[in-house]
């Protein structure tokens, strides 16, 4: 379907170099994603180009200075204009698809709905420019202005075969707007399912965390691609898997607090927090975030808000062990994990969820001693007045401590510390 009736407001950088290469002599529109959300009325993150003219020409028309050879293989350059970085790629085509994800060869072309059909979904295979105006030969517009639906261009089992990742793509871009998927679409995406086997661990991550920062994940994550990307949570039941979706819906949406939720079930013998540790190294997340995620996993492992401790210990046992802010993403799940559950216990409700949440904050903002830190003494301090204060009784010490001040034992106060400390180490210590 071809329309020309609705104008796009493109980027002057990118009008630019549609206009550079209109002046040489050569086809050239924004394409794909810009387009896309440019009629939606969203601000487009990125402005691609398409083009007839081949990456030597681009660098000519632009001059090597003002390009980047980022993808000469696949018909890429990366030009600079204005304040702008733009991907200027060739028409092609692309044939032979032996890794599952990438093209064994790309051919040139000079037709530009040749190039939109090598495309994932209809509502990504428009290209756009002001002369010639919408140029949609797939019904990406009325998939995407009137349908709501996602929709493979061509046959969906080709588009996925040619590239496992747009399986996840799928269910990222449909959760992202809140569309339908097209059932002969999901069919064929769910049947190659397996086929992820070839995508990265990186872009499973990407597209994984994309999809679960949205409004309703659960609707967008079907069990059959769970099974393949996270075979640690799929291995469990029906109905963990069921509050795995529920707690995963209901948390905020910080990246911390949603995968922390996804991950809050996993099967295998290990503790929730070692298992969590390695379903996050393999995907290779970072080590900080790791840390956070596997944090609040293990308190949300917990039964209730409660804990068991008296309230003013347990806010500065968490505010110790997480920040400020882990503790914060904590109490959320924790309200979250209640909504779910229907908990209307006064010991875990929300007074108690809330009057945790303000004490963690007093306590921040006052500098309260959560942390070896903040102890009014040091390693130093303690060798100085107890010589066999070394190694290892040195750091159990210091840690008896730290506990002493947060249980409200001992005030932390120099002389305080420093008397306790001796009484600790009157008692014969375990072997170094």
């Amino acid at each position: 379907m071809e329309n020309q009736s609705r104008a796009i407001k493109i980027l002057p950088d990118a009008g630019m170099v549609l206009a550079g290469l209109h002046r040489s002599g050569f086809q050239a529109y924004v394409v794909g994603g810009c387009v896309r959300d440019a009629l939606l009325g969203m601000t487009p993150h990125d402005w691609d180009i398409c083009t007839d003219a081949r990456p030597d020409q681009v660098q000519r028309i632009f001059g090597k200075n003002h390009c980047i050879p980022t993808g000469i293989q696949h018909g890429t350059v990366t030009v600079h204009a204005g304040a702008s970085f733009l991907e200027v790629t060739t028409f092609r085509t692309e044939s032979g698809y032996s890794d599952g994800r990438h093209p064994d060869s790309v051919s040139f072309i000079r037709d530009v709905r040749e190039d939109l059909a090598r495309r994932d979904f209809t509502v990504n295979a428009m290209a756009y420019n002001d002369e010639e105006g919408l140029i949609d030969p797939f019904g990406g517009m009325v998939d995407l202005l009137n349908h709501r639906v996602i929709r493979a261009v061509g046959i969906p089992a080709e588009r996925f075969h040619e590239d496992a990742l747009r399986i996840m793509r799928l269910y990222r871009f449909a959760a992202r707007l809140e569309f339908a998927i097209d059932p002969a679409t999901e069919k064929a995406a769910l049947e190659l399912a397996p086929a992820l086997c070839h995508v990265s661990a990186e872009r499973i991550r990407e597209e994984l965390v994309k999809t679960i920062l949205t409004r309703v994940p659960s609707r967008y994550l079907p069990k059959v691609i769970l099974r393949e990307i996270l075979p640690e949570l799929a291995a469990d039941g029906d109905a963990d898997f069921r509050a795995v979706m529920a707690l995963l819906d209901a948390s905020p949406a910080g990246q911390s607090q949603r995968l922390a939720a996804l991950f809050s079930r996993l099967s295998g013998e290990e503790s929730p927090e070692e298992k969590a540790r390695r379903v996050l190294r393999r995907l290779r997340f970072s080590n900080e975030e790791t840390d956070a995620v596997t944090g609040l996993v293990r308190h949300l492992a917990e039964e209730s808000a409660s804990g068991g401790l008296p309230q003013r210990v347990q806010a500065r046992r968490l505010l110790g062990d997480l920040g400020l802010e882990g503790a914060e993403n904590l109490i959320g799940l924790w309200a979250a994990k209640r909504t779910c559950a229907g908990r209307t216990d006064a010991a875990d409700g929300p007074d108690r969820v809330g009057e945790l949440d303000a004490l963690i904050r007093q306590m921040a903002a006052s500098r309260e001693c959560v942390s070896l830190k903040q102890l009014a003494i040091g390693g130093r301090d303690l060798m100085q007045e107890y010589p066999q204060a070394r190694g290892p009784v040195l750091g159990r010490t210091l840690n008896r401590l730290l506990d002493d001040v947060i249980c409200e034992r001992v005030p932390n106060r120099r002389e305080a510390l420093l008397e306790e400390a001796g009484k600790i180490l009157s008692v014969p210590q375990p072997p170094a």
